[in-house]
């Protein structure tokens, strides 16, 4: 095993030992009053309906949106506690919940959309205010914005015709126009298993994926090294951690230190079966943006929005003070040095080394018919 793949190694045992201790606390524990009492709420006497409801939410303080044994601090955890709180489902489970996309730990988003079966008010009076009962009991960093009513089979995930994504990052000394050069290649069909982390063992074995659009802009009319900028990429499924690779890739070669041609020698699968190993640029500049789907017809209660609003205005504040006191700070002591200091980049994605060397040259990982082999190996010694 290389370096890299016993560091991984060791991190996935270390959280392997936190989740069977949470387990088991959890195991353990007594009951609640809260879980008590909810018990005493008689379902079966309550309309229902089937709903699309959209989400956003700023990830950096949780450990991604699905649910963990390990964890309650995930999006969902905070959802379906706000959803059995205010008895809008009995559970999860009997509560037909579907989840358009799956984000990583630090992953923001603004469209996120979830499904599933609610109650609902009686037939004549106005409907539920979802949005409403939802965000009194969510934190101020999860918010539910729109929601829908929908045919009883309808899936969040399965019914979504296209996802939208935006990683954010400072221009610094990049060259946008290369760069544009290099996310030109992802546009169309291709193989992306060496633009992803193959998920061989959860059973995903096949990497080719459609890429509608993608392009690099920038974002602010701020100049030099702190204007803001974005990689918009647009798809109708994505691979496990890949649009965090490709904003990898990309931000090598507008540093110039990787070819425009990267992309597409990494496409070619015949060419380069096996992914070179390179750092992942880090989830908190990722947002799974919009989620597309045959309609655009959301209910959105006015009041409710301007709440939402008047939320997300304090959050932009507090931060938007910090980056201030950072600002002021960097242009007292940037005049103070002969040399121009560019090291925006290196907190967005980490250098390896002072020397840097080229992806194609690097070590490789295990090919994707190894891997399959490897976990076929496995289920069959189970």
């Amino acid at each position: 095993m290389s370096k890299e793949e016993l560091i991984e190694k060791v991190a996935q045992l270390q959280a392997h030992n936190v989740q069977l201790r949470n387990i088991i606390a959890k195991k353990i524990a007594p009951p609640s009053d809260a879980a008590m009492n909810e018990r005493s709420f008689d379902f079966s006497k309550c309309h229902k309906m089937h709903v699309l409801l959209r989400i956003l939410y700023l990830g950096w303080n949780y450990q991604g949106f699905a649910c963990q044994e390990d964890s309650n601090e995930t999006i969902e955890f905070h959802l379906m506690k706000a959803f059995l709180k205010c008895k809008l489902i009995a559970s999860r489970d009997t509560s037909n919940y579907h989840r358009c996309g799956r984000t990583d730990k630090g992953v923001s988003s603004f469209g996120q959309v979830i499904s599933l079966t609610v109650r609902a008010a009686e037939p004549g009076k106005p409907p539920l205010a979802y949005c409403k009962m939802l965000n009194r009991l969510l934190p101020n960093d999860i918010r539910a914005v729109a929601w829908r009513e929908a045919a009883e089979g309808t899936s969040a995930r399965f019914d979504c015709k296209s996802r939208s994504y935006k990683y954010y990052f400072p221009k610094s000394t990049l060259n946008l126009d290369v760069m544009n050069n290099a996310v030109k290649d992802l546009i169309g069909t291709h193989d992306f298993r060496n633009i992803c982390k193959m998920d061989v063992g959860n059973g995903v074995t096949t990497f080719v994926r459609n890429i509608a659009d993608a392009k690099v802009s920038t974002i602010n009319d701020d100049k030099g090294g702190y204007q803001m900028c974005e990689l918009s990429i647009v798809g109708n499924a994505f691979l496990w951690h890949q649009v965090r690779c490709i904003a990898s890739l990309i931000l090598l070669v507008g540093q110039g230190l990787e070819d425009s041609s990267i992309v597409k020698d990494l496409l070619d699968v015949q060419k380069n079966p096996r992914k070179p190993q390179y750092v992942l640029a880090r989830p908190e500049s990722l947002n799974l943006f919009k989620c597309d789907y045959e309609f655009d017809d959301w209910n959105i209660d006015e009041e409710e929005m301007q709440q939402v609003i008047e939320t997300l205005q304090r959050l932009w504040t507090e931060n938007q003070v910090k980056s201030v006191h950072l600002r002021k700070m960097l242009s007292e002591l940037e005049p103070l040095v002969k040399c121009e200091v560019n090291g925006q980049i290196s907190s967005i994605l980490r250098r390896e080394s002072k020397n840097y060397k080229p992806l194609l040259t690097r070590h490789k990982c295990q090919s994707l018919e190894d891997r399959i082999e490897h976990y076929a190996k496995k289920l069959y010694c189970l």
